[in-house]
C-alpha cells in the first residue's frame, strides 16, 4: 500500500473517499482555459466561465454535450481538450487550503480514496505533483467505470478494490452529484462549501456541510476515533 510509513490505521474500519476538484484541489484556471482552447480551435463561441463552472464534476464528454456540442463532435471536442490541459495541468492548479493537512490527517486512522470524473491519468500526475498520492489506497477514475456519480458505481468500486465495507466509510465532495452517489452506495456523505456548489444546494440534496476538507477530516475523526 502507498501508505504514510507513521500511518496508525490498520486496526480501524475507517475509510475516507475524496472528490479531487473541488474538494482538494483548484484547478478552474486550468479547466476554463482548456475549454476556450477547444472552442477556439474547433468552432462555436467560448462559453461563459459560470456556465462551465456549472459542469465541473461532470464527465468531459456530458459537459460539452451540456454546452451544446453536437453529440458527432464530441470526442474531438475531448480529445483537444486534454491535449491542452496535459500541458498545462500542474502549472495550473492549486491545492485547496488545508487539503495538504486534511489528506495528512485522514492517513493518521483511516485507509483512503479518491473518486473523481477526472481522467485518472490527470488525477494521479496531480496528486503525485503535490506529493499526496502515497496516502490513497486507489483511485477511481472517469475511465474506470461505466456510470459515473451521482450513480454510485465508482464508489462502489473504490470500496471494492479496498476490501472495505460500506459500513465506517465516508464521502467527502463539494457538489451534490457526490452527495447523491454516496447516498446510492451507502456511505456517509459530507459536503463542502469551497468548491463549485452553493452550501444551500448542498444542503438540499442532504448533505451536512463544511468550509474546508480539513474541517470535515476532524468531523470524521471526532465521530469515530474520538468517540
Amino acid at each position: 500500500m502507498n501508505k504514510d510509513p507513521n500511518n496508525q490505521y490498520t486496526n480501524t474500519p475507517i475509510t475516507i473517499l475524496f472528490d479531487l476538484d473541488g474538494t482538494l484541489i483548484d484547478s478552474t484556471e486550468a479547466i476554463l482555459e482548456s475549454f476556450a482552447q477547444t472552442f477556439e480551435l474547433l468552432g462555436g463561441e467560448v462559453p461563459e466561465a459560470g456556465r462551465i463552472k456549472e459542469q465541473i464534476g461532470y464527465p468531459l464528454a456530458d459537459m460539452y454535450r451540456n454546452l451544446g456540442i453536437e453529440e458527432e463532435k464530441v470526442e474531438e471536442y475531448v480529445h483537444a481538450y486534454k491535449e491542452h490541459y496535459r500541458q498545462i495541468h500542474t502549472r495550473k492548479t492549486v491545492l485547496l487550503p488545508g487539503a495538504k493537512e486534511a489528506v495528512e490527517r485522514a492517513a493518521a486512522f483511516a485507509r483512503l480514496g479518491i473518486v473523481t470524473t477526472k481522467t485518472g491519468r490527470y488525477s494521479r500526475e496531480l496528486l503525485e505533483h503535490f506529493g499526496l498520492m502515497r496516502y490513497f489506497d486507489v483511485l477511481v477514475g472517469s475511465e474506470d467505470v461505466r456510470r459515473h456519480k451521482p450513480h454510485p458505481e465508482p464508489i462502489l468500486q473504490a470500496l471494492e478494490r479496498m476490501g472495505a465495507s460500506k459500513e465506517g466509510a465516508w464521502m467527502i465532495g463539494d457538489t451534490c452529484l457526490d452527495i447523491r452517489a454516496a447516498q446510492a452506495a451507502g456511505v456517509e456523505p459530507l459536503g463542502l462549501s469551497c468548491g463549485y456548489a452553493e452550501e444551500r444546494a448542498l444542503r438540499a440534496c442532504g448533505a451536512r456541510c463544511f468550509p474546508d476538507p480539513l474541517t470535515a477530516v476532524e468531523k470524521i475523526r471526532s465521530a469515530t476515533v474520538d468517540a
